[in-house]
């Protein structure tokens, strides 16, 4: 396998918003002819920055995708005997690399009726998904490419996100009894948060929420009038609906600010006998890509590795990704 080209790809830095240069070379780059045929392309530019790019072999019934973006910070690519390193190896480079030779050893077998499409903004909101279902491209079938472990994701929990102000009054911290700190609220918050039962799903397991962005910019002397967050919660079918519900309780009679700013549902996805498969915790594109009617995930690395400073992905997995590839369009054309 030559892998020339994933290290070409992760020579980019294509950190969310960045991902212009790696763009405009995939766009050309993988125009090029295989066996004489030429692919049609079409490309979009995202509103919220970046562009997305479909290559068309015939007109597609299957469309294999994934995203062209990273999470920080960037690390430059490096071999390692069959070990790819660098950000991007498996999330999601090396599945572009993986589908794009599954689409050439399709053409090479004579093959049409696929497509590759490749979007912007996955890391920070699905950015470019949400723009393509708003074209009127519509195909039965979307194969996701996301670190798997080679596995076909048969669910995947939802997300849902909330922006949270916590309000206090500032006091010299000696004498608290006259003052009013938004951590201890925060604390409160957090501690009734933790309390709730979500139920567990007999899928996708329990509900989990973690907390990032936090911030409060008091001295250590003074009571904090102000401390902010984010809450990112992964959904289960039975805790879906109540996740707001239960921010929006535990919200009720504080000097709290809740904001929603958006997520997905939990969604079963088609998988292939023959393919191992299961659930999963984490996101992707998938839910936002309402143009098709039968959406897959699965791909080659491990989302253990994903997101890290050892980010890597394996050439024996990406070998066996396309084999697997290959096969998915073979069962659903």
């Amino acid at each position: 396998m030559d892998i020339q080209l994933l290290l070409d790809m992760m020579a980019f830095d294509s950190t969310s918003g960045s991902e212009a240069e790696v763009s405009q070379f995939l766009e050309k780059r993988l125009a090029e002819p295989v066996c004489g045929v030429v692919p049609e392309v079409q490309a979009w530019d995202v509103p919220e920055g970046g562009r997305n790019l479909l290559f068309s072999w015939g007109a597609p019934r299957v469309v294999f995708c994934s995203h062209m973006d990273t999470v920080p910070p960037y690390i430059a690519p490096r071999v390692e005997g069959s070990r790819i390193q660098g950000r991007g190896g498996c999330d999601a480079k090396g599945q572009i690399f993986a589908l794009y030779s599954a689409c050439c050893q399709l053409v090479m077998e004579g093959l049409d009726g696929f497509g590759l499409l490749l979007v912007s903004g996955e890391e920070t909101g699905s950015w470019g998904a949400k723009a393509f279902a708003k074209t009127d491209f519509r195909a039965p079938y979307l194969v996701i490419g996301e670190p798997t472990e080679n596995r076909m994701v048969s669910a995947s929990k939802g997300t849902k996100a909330f922006e949270l102000s916590f309000r206090g009054e500032a006091f010299h911290s000696g004498y608290p009894q006259f003052g009013r700190s938004a951590v201890d609220s925060f604390l409160d918050f957090v501690n009734g948060l933790r309390a709730v039962d979500f139920g567990e799903d007999p899928l996708l397991g329990p509900t989990t929420w973690n907390i990032g962005k936090l911030s409060s910019d008091n001295p250590q002397n003074v009571l904090s009038p102000l401390l902010s967050c984010r809450l990112y919660f992964r959904t289960t079918f039975v805790s879906d609906g109540r996740a707001a519900v239960e921010v929006r309780r535990l919200a009720e009679g504080k000097d709290l600010t809740v904001k929603e700013i958006g997520g997905d549902t939990p969604a079963e996805y088609f998988t292939v006998p023959g393919i191992p498969s299961g659930p999963v915790s984490f996101g992707s594109d998938a839910p936002h890509l309402s143009n098709f009617e039968h959406r897959a995930i699965c791909g080659p690395g491990s989302i253990r590795f994903a997101h890290r400073e050892d980010e890597h992905i394996l050439v024996p997995d990406l070998e066996k990704a396309v084999e697997q590839y290959v096969a998915i369009f073979k069962a659903v054309r």
